[in-house]
């Protein structure tokens, strides 16, 4: 793993913005269950953290990227980290809602947008992409060119890396689901049996789940 990868996964295990509970797994959103559950909001009350992650976002954009109009966050976790890129950068910011406004202008999109603008869209944690790529679609139907999306972290499932193909969007993501276990084994947050555990989830978040409900 690279440096940047291993330092952000120290971080995310430290302040438990990530936690790993593969013999008591949490159930998201969506009703899987999952060894992994992750917080980044958490590194905003870090300042050494949330100042390494805003330098680390700004030199990706920058060596990747090039030179960007507009950074645009996506609501709610993507929208303070991409502020602080925005500020470091000297561009504008936009940010993108979950869904339209249902009342005075009806918003989708907040903060002013210029046809042909190339953005950088930020996110805080990417899953299967689902919701980051809304993001991306809106502002593309906006008249931005979105040149990729940034994020703090990747699960690396594959269904994301399916989902980012298809919508031709690139992403590149600090740190990942195997630079994250991979640090947890050889620091002892997990032992090789969790580390076994975790491999499979990621190969297989469905199945692993059903597995569980079985067991109970």
């Amino acid at each position: 793993m690279s440096e940047i990868e291993e330092k952000i996964a120290e971080f995310l295990l430290q302040i438990k913005a990530i936690k790993l509970e593969p013999k008591n797994p949490f159930t998201w959103a969506s009703g899987l269950k999952s060894p992994i559950y992750c917080d980044n909001r958490i590194t905003l009350s870090y300042p050494t953290i949330r100042t390494y992650i805003r330098q680390k976002f700004s030199e990706v954009i920058h060596e990747e990227f090039g030179s960007v109009d507009m950074i645009s966050g996506v609501a709610t976790a993507g929208i303070p980290q991409g502020v602080l890129v925005a500020q470091d950068l000297g561009v504008p910011f936009t940010y993108v809602r979950a869904s339209a406004k249902s009342h005075g202008r009806q918003n989708l999109i907040e903060g002013e947008v210029v046809d042909g603008q190339r953005v950088v869209v930020i996110e805080d944690l990417i899953s299967t992409g689902k919701s980051s790529l809304a993001a991306v679609q809106a502002l593309r139907e906006a008249g931005c060119n979105v040149v990729g999306l940034v994020s703090i972290f990747t699960y690396q499932l594959p269904v994301a890396e399916q989902n980012f193909k298809e919508a031709k969007c690139r992403l590149i993501s600090l740190s990942n689901y195997d630079a994250l276990i991979k640090y947890a084994l050889e620091h002892q947050f997990i032992t090789e049996a969790d580390f076994t555990h975790l491999e499979d989830w990621r190969l297989d978040p469905e199945k692993w789940s059903h597995n569980q409900e079985e067991k109970v």
